[in-house]
C-alpha cells in the first residue's frame, strides 16, 4: 500500500521511560561539540531544557582519546547517554579504522553507556566482536540513513526485518522526503511495529515526522539545543517541541491540524493555534505542511485523525477540487483557505475565511480613520477599490469588496488573468504595470494579496511610493514582516494602513472555531500575535 490511509494501531513498547505526558516517545538531543567540556556544558542545557536523554557524537571531537573521554562523558552526564561515533560512509565525520571504531562503542557499553548506536552495514560483525557479552543495561539501536529517498512500505517492512534479525534491541530508519506523503510510510511501519522503532524523515517535508512520531509511537524524536545546529536535515529545536508543539502532550487520539502551503516555514499559524489549543485543552496539535500536490496530499493522509487544514499560497484554488464539498461563497470565490474533514465519514468540506478577516480589517480601518459607528452600511460602499494579485486571496478581497458595494478593480501581473477575474465578479482590469500612472480619484483603497514584499524580499513592493498619495487606505496580506515596504511608504504618503496582521487574526477565529467546535480565544489570539 503506497499512499491511502495512515492507519492507527498500538506500537512496541518503549524502554525505561517514567511516563510525564500522554505518550512514552523521548526526547532526545544531539552532542556535537568538538570538545568533552564543552559536551557537558551541552548535556547540563539539553537536561535543564527538559530533553529525555541525549545523543554523544563521537565523531564531532577533536582528538579523542576514547577510555579517558567517554569515562569522564559517562560520569558527567545528568542524564541517559546514546553513544554514535557516526562514520563518513553513514553521513558521519568518523574516517578512521572500522575495528577501531567498533571498539570504542563496546567500551562505551562497558563503561556504563545507557544506549548505543550501530549501523545495520555493520551490526553483525559488531554483535560477533562482542560475543554475546552485553551488559544488560545497555540497548543497541542498529540504524539505517537513507540520504536520496524514502522506499516503499514493503522495501520498509523488509529492512525493519532485516535490522531486527540482527540482535538489534531498537530499530532505528532514517529517510529523506522528496515530498510530504512519503512521511506516510514511515508512520504506517512506525505504528505497526513490534519492537521499539525510531522512525523519522529528513528534510523540510519530513519535518511532521519529528513531531507526530509522539502519536503513532515512536522510541524518540530528536531536538536541538540550538536552531541551525543538528545532527540531521529538518530537526527541530526541543524548545520548538515541548512549548510550540506541547510534544509530550500528544497521544494516539491527538488530532492533526496544519497550515498546507509552499513555501510555508515563514506561517506563524502553528504559534497561534498551538497556544490556542493547549489554553482551552483541546487534544490536537498544528504543524507546518509543506506540500507540492495538494490532491495527493490529502489523499495520502486521509484518516479522520487528519482533520482539518488552512490552506495557503499557491493551493488555494486547487484545494476547491479536492473537496467533497464547497460551501457556496468559496466556490464562488474559487479558492479555499480552510478544509474541514468530517469525523463521521472522512469527506472533505471546504471554506473561505480570507475574505472575512480581510474586509472586516479594511472596514475597521475606514471606521477608526472617519470615526463612523459599526451599525449601518459598509465604509466600503461606493468606494474604488483596487486589489493587486488575482490568486485565491485576490479573488477573496475582490469579492468581498463586491458584495459591500465597492467599484472594484483587478491588478495583475499577467493581465489575461486580471481580466478573466475582472470579468467573474463585475469589475475592471489592469496590469500592475500600470498601476503607478492609474489615477481616476482620491481616497481609492489599495489592497496587496501578492506575496511580493514578504521575507525575505522584504524591499520590495508592488506599486511605487508616488502612486500611493491617491489612496485612503492601504492594506497588505503579507505579515512577514508585519510592517512591509508597501505599508511603511503609503503612511509616510498620509495614507491609513492596515496589515496583514489583521487579516491573519481575522480569519483565523472562524478556522479555530471550525477545526474545534470551541468559540475562538480572540484576546488569547491577539496577545499570541503581538509578540510576532
Amino acid at each position: 500500500m503506497e499512499t491511502g490511509n495512515v492507519l492507527l494501531a498500538s506500537s512496541g513498547a518503549n524502554v525505561g521511560r517514567v511516563q510525564t505526558g500522554k505518550n512514552p516517545t523521548l526526547i532526545c538531543v544531539p552532542i556535537m561539540a568538538e570538545s568533552v567540556e564543552k559536551m557537558v556544558v551541552d548535556m547540563n542545557k539539553a537536561k535543564a531544557s527538559g530533553a529525555d536523554l541525549v545523543e554523544i557524537r563521537l565523531d564531532c571531537l577533536n582528538g579523542f582519546s576514547p577510555r579517558e573521554d567517554l569515562q569522564a562523558l559517562i560520569t558527567h552526564s545528568p542524564m541517559p547517554t546514546l553513544f554514535t561515533y557516526r562514520p563518513k560512509w553513514e553521513g558521519g565525520q568518523y574516517d578512521g579504522d572500522e575495528n577501531e571504531r567498533l571498539d570504542v562503542l563496546q567500551l562505551a557499553m562497558e563503561l556504563g553507556a545507557d544506549y548505543i548506536d550501530v549501523e545495520l552495514q555493520v551490526a553483525r560483525e559488531f554483535y560477533s566482536s562482542i560475543n554475546g557479552k552485553k551488559p544488560e543495561k545497555c540497548k543497541v539501536i542498529v540504524s539505517s540513513h537513507n540520504y536520496q529517498s524514502t522506499p516503499s512500505v514493503e522495501a520498509l517492512g523488509n529492512l525493519v526485518a532485516k535490522i531486527q534479525a540482527t540482535g538489534a534491541d531498537i530499530v532505528k530508519i532514517a529517510t529523506t522526503a522528496s515530498d510530504i506523503t512519503d512521511v506516510a510510510r514511515i508512520f504506517q511501519i512506525t505504528v505497526h511495529s513490534q519492537v521499539p522503532i525510531i522512525g523519522l524523515v529528513m528534510g523540510e517535508r519530513g519535518l511532521i515526522s519529528r513531531v507526530l512520531c509522539a502519536k503513532f509511537g515512536g522510541f524518540l524524536t530528536f531536538g536541538t539545543l540550538e536552531s541551525g545546529i543538528v545532527s540531521a536535515p529538518g530537526q527541530p529545536t526541543i524548545n520548538d517541541l515541548l512549548t510550540l508543539y506541547n510534544f509530550s502532550q500528544l497521544g494516539p487520539d491527538t488530532k492533526v491540524f496544519g497550515i498546507i502551503g509552499k513555501p510555508v516555514g515563514h506561517s506563524k499559524s502553528p504559534i497561534l493555534y498551538n497556544e490556542a489549543f493547549k489554553s482551552v485543552g483541546f487534544n490536537g496539535v498544528y504543524v507546518h505542511l509543506l506540500v507540492d500536490d495538494v490532491a495527493k496530499f490529502l489523499q495520502t493522509y486521509s484518516s479522520c485523525d487528519f482533520a482539518g487544514f488552512s490552506c495557503t499560497i499557491p493551493h488555494k484554488e486547487a484545494a476547491v477540487k479536492c473537496c467533497d464539498e464547497v460551501d457556496p461563497v468559496a466556490k464562488s470565490i474559487g479558492a479555499v483557505n480552510c478544509i474541514i474533514r468530517r469525523q463521521s465519514d472522512g469527506k472533505l468540506f471546504g471554506y473561505n475565511t480570507d475574505y472575512v478577516g480581510a474586509i472586516s480589517a479594511i472596514e475597521d480601518g475606514l471606521r477608526g480613520k472617519h470615526n463612523i459607528s459599526s451599525s449601518g452600511s459598509s465604509p466600503l460602499a461606493g468606494k474604488l477599490f483596487v486589489v493587486i494579485g488575482a490568486g485565491g486571496a485576490g479573488k477573496a478581497l475582490a469579492y468581498g469588496a463586491k458584495e459591500k458595494g465597492a467599484r472594484v478593480v483587478i491588478a495583475n501581473r499577467t493581465y489575461d488573468r486580471a481580466r478573466e477575474l475582472a470579468d467573474t465578479i463585475g469589475a475592471d482590469a489592469l496590469s500592475l504595470s500600470d498601476l503607478d500612472n492609474f489615477r481616476p480619484e482620491d481616497g481609492m483603497i489599495l489592497a496587496n494579496t501578492t506575496s511580493i514584499g514578504m521575507q525575505p524580499k522584504v524591499d520590495e513592493t508592488p506599486v511605487s511610493k508616488n502612486a500611493l498619495r491617491n489612496y485612503s487606505l492601504v492594506f497588505d496580506a503579507v505579515y512577514t514582516p508585519k510592517i512591509t515596504r508597501l505599508l511603511r511608504e503609503a503612511k509616510e504618503s498620509g495614507a491609513t494602513t492596515v496589515s496583514g496582521l489583521e487579516m491573519f487574526i481575522g480569519q483565523a477565529y472562524e478556522q479555530f472555531e471550525r477545526f474545534t467546535g470551541l468559540p475562538a480565544p480572540k484576546e488569547l489570539f491577539r496577545r499570541t500575535m503581538s509578540k510576532y
